[in-house]
């Protein structure tokens, strides 16, 4: 975990050359197909040296890497094919960055049936906070008022899941909001300073490898926990994770 969230995370971005901001799944419509695509370092980042490379699978099962198997341009050229938009595969963000946010027809949304354009923090292409915190109690909350959804973790992409003490229930990380929560001792204690609940987005809905596409996972949120699954934080201390 270092200061700017967990080693290699947000590294790289999509950026779309009309608009110039990053390509995201909050605006399916835009960009119905992002979920359809994966990718994972070619080897294990280490801290104090360059990231490596990013390998991508396409829907269709094909492989591209980022870089040293072809050149930078024909991942972009090959990327803005299958996405139906020119766009540039970007290890340093905009001066500054933003994407564009759909906001769903739903009750108890800040906005309804339109899309905004929502900045992201300065250098980074990070939504807001560069640590994600969830745990099993919101999903089990989650899970009891919607027993037909799936809420699972690979909705919410958290950075780190965690499982409360013995009887706690619900949405316990909102009483964190202004907390360090400390992580492991000693040397490699890491101290996260919890800054404010996660609300949460259309991405939450939309289908992606087996989950079907679902509103009331959105729906079940704002209705019972003001749109917020989870709580952002910022790193005041780094440290390994084990």
């Amino acid at each position: 975990m270092t200061e700017r969230g967990l080693l290699g995370d947000r590294a790289y971005a999509l950026v779309d050359h009309e608009t110039g901001k990053v390509a995201s799944a909050k605006f399916p419509r835009k960009w119905p197909t992002l979920f359809d695509h994966r990718a994972t370092f070619v080897e294990v980042p280490q801290l104090g040296r360059d990231l490596p490379a990013v390998r991508i699978s396409l829907p269709d099962g094909r492989m591209i890497v980022s870089d040293g198997d072809g050149r930078p341009e024909d991942v972009d050229r090959l990327l803005s094919d299958e996405l139906g938009r020119e766009v540039t595969l970007a290890k340093v963000p905009p001066d500054a960055p933003s994407l564009e946010e759909y906001w769903p027809d739903m009750e108890g949304l800040a906005f309804r049936e339109t899309v905004t354009d929502e900045s992201m923090p300065a250098g980074t292409f990070f939504d807001i906070g560069v640590v994600h915190v969830l745990t099993t109690a919101a999903l089990d909350r989650l899970r009891e008022l919607y027993p037909e959804g799936r809420f699972e973790v690979r909705r919410f992409r958290p950075n780190l899941v965690i499982t409360p003490i013995e009887g706690a229930a619900g949405f316990v990380e909102n009483d964190w909001v202004g907390h360090i929560l400390a992580i492991g001792g000693g040397e490699d204690e890491v101290r996260l300073h919890v800054t404010q609940p996660c609300t949460r987005c259309v991405m939450t809905t939309l289908a992606q490898g087996d989950l079907p596409k679902d509103p009331g996972i959105l729906r079940t949120a704002a209705q019972h926990n003001q749109v917020n699954v989870g709580v952002y934080a910022t790193v005041q201390r780094s440290g390994r994770l084990r």
